[in-house]
């Protein structure tokens, strides 16, 4: 279906789309229920039973949703979500299938019948102020004792080294002390999780006592060592195993999402679990941490994008599709495929790339050569690289010296505003460079297609292609501009020809193969698009040409693979599972996890489509083109200015080291934290004190949507990361503006729109969970508020769109999409994707706690 333009209905009662066939009357009291409903909430006259929702009655699915929370609350009829609504489009066809009776299904067998009964209803968390005020008061403490013993150990680490006798003592030295906090900072979480905690059990642990305290203090620092940053590599394995996960040999791990509680966490012999896989083990709910064991397989895979809740399993040589999820209690038997959210038996294999040749030697080496790269590359470039400089250039060492007049006059701070400037802004055209020529290079080592051993010299130069070509602070920069199409044709992208129109690309793309990628004309891509290129097993690698249609639409958090089966004029959803087999699915839209098709669009959506032919659209075009250079000028300036800020906060340190020694370091790395929150929350406030978000309906050449996209680039969200699981997130979220009850433990969720989104009492919001106030469809922007209520829980990944209301006490499911304009009731569970009311006691919604263990009056974690 290929959109036209058609003006929007006035408000108030109005006739259904005209030329449609005659209508037919109720025939059911349901019908008619429905009828009468549908015909009030759409403002039509009449709704005939035989009218098609979209295309005759001319709905869109606010209206829809809007419908389906208007049943919820009329008695005697079956409720209706918006999977039903997609699945039957008419009035007949909706009662007909939610009056029918429901078959009962087969009680499981085999490995299905393993999953976890439901335990007893959780008691009820006690949380207040003391403990809340008390835990922050704590975590504070930690961090800065912390922040003060890698002060004084870098200190001291750098006069050792300062003091080598020549390049080659100075580059020893680094070495040498690059080796020792490798080891320590590797060694101590490790160390901290036995001590503080032992070994991992099934239990629950009440939010804000000092038994969390201990939970947040191994998760930080499991988190943020340096093997993290081995993500794939065997040495990423053997941390896990020091921290108590029980993996098998072979095994691989591709996910940045570290575990936490490790001792519950069983992988067998050749599993794989590619990137963005989350599986830590726990997860937060109402008020409390519960832990639970996440088993996968021998030889078994876990797609990309998926979501495994506590107490799953995916049995051995089974496979988890991408953008799936295992809700709690969920088991996939062994050998079977399973895709959607929640799960379910797939009609299809879930492909997967062969083996290859990779042996325990080829694992060993690759391991002890990254060893080696960070000892004698990386590791002395960061420790002895100043030391090195000022030992061969005293002129520079003496202008550094510190005196007593060097902050006071005015030509230090003209030369640091000039160093600055040279570096911040010259590293930008020289790092495109690097990244348009270097991985182009390597990439003529790596032939599309092959199936290649990890581990080896080609996994080495795809992996340094992946990580080259992702760069966030470019891709934001270029990301919701015209700038974005040129940066990645440069990085590698077939794009040609392509339809310019501004809003090409969101700020927040990703891909594993850049000159394997291509986008087709006429497309547009919301934020979050990852194009996953490389096939992963446990032993071989492989990558593939990603190729998305011409005239498609793409919704936010998509994670594309390679045999996708999609094709022209598409409508891609937020969260959408791109199904991999079946016909190639052309001219229509799809939804969910598995994915569906609805329409391709909407009268409601086209009413812009005006705006995109002829001259009007190269004058709106251009138009935006200089807002948004103005805006790109802002986002330098805004990061420059930081960057020369904190410079100077170090050189003010530097200047009093002399006085107080590794204490002034210590304190300023505190005050740099600080100092890096209330800035961009005044860059945040000051970018929306004349334009603040609102409720929205434009199109995308709307001088309203450029100062959302200037919303979205100019302020920085990455530092609201070191806040989570801290009283102190809910702080800094109220001076961004979101209207923030009391007592809210945020465990990583993303506001999009912070003063359009309001927060209850005791919400529990849990990573990867976010609340999106915005939504685009092809030139159409829509855009209104939020609201979650008191005592509500979002869980893992879960995405919650604009327009919701969700009651007090309500739940959503891991991995779960609430649609636009849904209304939740109070105390319900919802979970799917898109979501629907659940059963709350069968532990698939985040139901009962399913596992054991229990929650006592000091929230103390039991051995």
């Amino acid at each position: 279906m290929t959109s036209r333009p058609v003006e929007t209905p006035p408000p108030g009662c109005r006739e259904p789309v005209p030329g449609r066939r005659a209508a037919s009357a109720p025939d059911t009291g349901t019908e008619l229920l429905y009828a009468r409903v549908l015909a009030d909430v759409a403002r039509l006259d009449r709704v005939s039973v035989d009218s098609h929702f979209f295309d005759e009655l001319g709905a869109d699915s606010m209206v829809m949703a809007r419908f389906c929370a208007r049943v919820r609350k009329t008695e005697g009829l079956p409720p209706v979500s918006m999977r039903d609504v997609y699945r039957h489009p008419t009035i007949g066809r909706l009662a007909a299938a939610l009056t029918a009776p429901e078959s009962v299904p087969p009680a499981p067998t085999g490995a299905a019948a393993r999953a976890p009964t439901p335990a007893p209803p959780m008691p009820e968390a006690a949380t207040g102020a003391p403990h809340y005020l008390l835990c922050g008061a704590l975590q504070l403490l930690a961090f800065l004792g912390y922040s003060y013993l890698v002060a004084l150990l870098g200190v001291t680490g750098y006069e050792w080294i300062s003091a080598g006798p020549g390049p080659a003592g100075v580059y020893l030295r680094s070495v040498l002390f690059g080796a020792f906090v490798l080891v320590w900072l590797c060694a101590f979480p490790v160390l901290a999780k036995w001590v503080l905690i032992g070994r991992w059990r099934p239990c629950q642990v009440r939010i804000w006592s000092l038994g969390y305290l201990r939970f947040w203090a191994v998760k930080t620092l499991v988190r943020s060592a340096p093997p993290v940053l081995f993500v794939g590599s065997p040495l990423y394995v053997l941390y896990l195993r020091a921290l108590g996960a029980r993996i098998g040999r072979g095994a691989a791990v591709f996910s940045r999402n570290v575990p936490v509680c490790t001792d519950l966490l069983v992988i067998g012999d050749g599993a794989v679990i590619r990137k963005d896989v989350y599986f830590t083990c726990y997860r937060a709910r109402a008020g409390l941490i519960q832990t639970g064991p996440v088993s996968v397989g021998e030889d078994a895979v876990v797609g990309e994008a998926s979501v495994l809740d506590i107490g799953t399993a995916v049995g051995d040589r089974a496979r988890l599709a991408h953008a799936s999820s295992l809700h709690r209690g969920q088991v996939v038997p062994d050998g079977e495929h399973w895709h959607g959210s929640p799960a379910l038996r797939a009609g299809t294999p879930y492909p997967v790339v062969g083996p290859a040749a990779c042996g325990t030697v080829r694992r060993a080496a690759h391991g002890v050569l990254q060893v080696l790269a960070a000892l004698l590359v990386y590791l002395p470039l960061s420790f002895g690289g100043v030391g090195l400089v000022l030992a061969e250039a005293p002129q520079l060492a003496a202008a550094l010296e510190p005196g007593p007049t060097a902050l006071t006059a005015w030509t230090f701070y003209a030369e640091a505003v000039t160093a600055s400037a040279v570096l911040f802004f010259g590293a930008i055209p020289l790092g495109i460079l690097v990244i348009a020529t270097v991985p182009r290079l390597l990439s003529r080592a790596i032939t599309p297609g092959t199936v290649y051993p990890l581990y080896g010299f080609r996994y080495g130069m795809h992996r340094t292609i992946t990580l080259m070509t992702n760069r966030r602070f470019l891709t934001r920069l270029f990301g919701d501009s015209s700038g974005i199409v040129p940066y990645l044709r440069c990085l590698g992208y077939a794009l040609s020809p392509v339809e310019q129109t501004g809003s090409n690309f969101g700020t927040e793309v990703k891909q594993d193969s850049p000159y394997l990628s291509s986008v087709g004309t006429g497309t547009m891509v919301a934020d979050g698009l990852s194009l996953n290129n490389a096939e992963l097993s446990s032993t071989s690698f492989r990558v593939s040409p990603v190729a998305i249609g011409s005239h498609n639409f793409l919704g936010n958090r998509i994670a594309y693979p390679p045999h996708g089966r999609t094709g022209d004029n598409c409508l891609l959803a937020t969260k959408v599972m791109v199904p991999v087999d079946g016909r190639i699915r052309e001219n229509v839209g799809l939804l969910g996890s598995p994915s569906f098709e609805i329409p391709r669009s909407v009268r409601r959506d086209s009413s812009f489509d005006r705006l995109t032919t002829g001259g009007g659209r190269r004058r709106l075009l251009a138009a935006k083109n200089r807002h948004n250079a103005a805006t790109m000028a802002w986002y330098l300036f805004v990061r420059w200015l930081y960057f020369l800020l904190i410079s100077l906060l170090f050189a003010v340190a530097a200047e009093l080291y002399d006085v107080l020694g590794a204490t002034v370091v210590a304190l300023a790395n505190v005050l740099a934290l600080l100092f890096t929150a209330l800035y961009f929350v005044v860059v945040e406030r000051t970018v929306t004190l004349r334009h603040p978000p609102g409720v929205l309906f434009c199109s995308i050449y709307d001088r309203r949507f450029w100062q959302r996209e200037r919303f979205w680039k100019v302020p920085s969200e990455t530092y609201l990361r070191l806040f989570n699981g801290t009283p102190f997130k809910s702080f800094v979220w109220r001076l961004l503006g979101v209207r923030a009850g009391s007592r809210i433990f945020d465990d990583g969720c993303s506001l999009t729109e912070r003063t359009m989104v309001t927060l209850g009492d005791d919400c529990t919001l849990n990573a990867g969970s976010v609340v999106q106030c915005h939504s685009q469809e092809d030139g159409a922007f829509k855009s209104d508020r939020t609201t979650v209520g008191s005592g509500c829980t979002l869980g893992v990944g879960a995405f919650v769109h604009y327009g919701v209301t969700v009651g007090d006490g309500a739940e959503l499911a891991p991995d779960s999409f609430l649609m636009k304009g849904e209304s939740v009731p109070p105390h319900a569970c919802w979970g799917g994707n898109p979501a629907r009311q659940t059963d709350r006691g069968n532990g698939n919604g985040g139901g009962g706690n399913g596992g054991g263990g229990d929650a006592n009056g000091s929230g103390r974690i039991r051995p």
